[in-house]
């Protein structure tokens, strides 16, 4: 018997978030028990506790539906306060260290929403030829792209930035669906007067689903591109899963230091015991 948590991730609404199942203590289980439970849950995806290695409060390894993931930004705040949750302590008040596929990753508590650090990423432009293919299907014209860009920051993203929120929103995700179709994300912004700044979606999960509802590794590639390119300059919030229904929020904000923080409210929804 192994402690279970099932978590919300980005959303102060209960079920309106992303769900992340975490199993406390994952030490034990061979990768393939891993995957397979993963598989199991039907969860974006599930991750597995363990012992810290050297500078963190604990090792986390996550699972989607198809592998295991260097890195993912709503389990990395789920894990954070399921560990926090299940009685976990950190070495330093008011900051979590998590050991995973791409280092060591800080999660600042000290805010009304806990926070991760974004961790680098890769930039440079989308290739013609999957921009020209990923536009066709979802019938978005040249002049409607105001930037297309690949970003990797242990997951790889083709992002293509629209002329509006609106634009965003009424695209058919179905059109680019796995396997034809990898990593294909949009944004686009909303009016200045609204209190969201973008609308992303991720189009192609990793979870295999149609659509993600809030996707962290996404949003903390974006807003380190937002930086590259000049743009993040005050705290902004991106909603996602509004497609689907859910009300995902992600408040995105820059340290004196330069670190691009990704916060957003996690809830535990519940609390038992699983049989691996």
């Amino acid at each position: 018997m192994r402690r279970y948590l099932q978590v919300d991730v980005f959303s102060d609404k209960i079920l309106k978030g992303n769900g992340l199942a975490v199993v406390i203590d994952g030490y034990g289980l061979s990768e393939q028990q891993m995957q397979e439970f993963a598989i199991w849950t039907q969860q974006a995806e599930t991750t597995f506790l363990l012992p810290p290695r050297e500078g963190a409060d604990y090792r986390v390894r996550i699972f989607s539906a198809t592998g295991e993931m260097r890195f993912a930004g709503h389990p990395t705040l789920g894990s954070c306060a399921a560990w926090l949750y299940a009685g976990g302590v950190p070495q330093q008040a008011g900051r979590v260290i998590q050991d995973c596929g791409v280092g060591l990753v800080e999660i600042d508590l000290t805010g009304t929403a806990p926070a991760f650090v974004a961790p680098s990423t890769k930039i440079a432009e989308m290739d013609e030829k999957d921009r020209n293919a990923i536009c066709y299907a979802l019938g978005i014209t040249d002049g409607e792209v105001l930037s297309a860009v690949r970003l990797d920051n242990g997951v790889v993203r083709n992002l293509i930035e629209l002329s509006s929120a609106a634009r965003v929103l009424s695209l058919d995700a179905t059109a680019v669906s796995k396997p034809a179709f990898d990593g294909v994300s949009v944004i686009g912004a909303h009016s200045r007067n609204n209190e969201i700044t973008y609308e992303i979606r991720n189009l192609t999960p990793a979870s295999l689903a149609v659509e993600d509802p809030v996707t962290g590794s996404l949003i903390a590639a974006t807003a380190c591109w937002l930086l590259h390119e000049g743009r993040l300059t005050e705290p902004l919030v991106m909603a996602q899963g509004t497609a689907m229904g859910r009300e995902g929020r992600a408040f995105v904000t820059l340290r004196e230091n330069g670190d691009v923080m990704i916060g957003g409210h996690v809830a535990i929804v519940i609390d038992g015991h699983v049989n691996l």
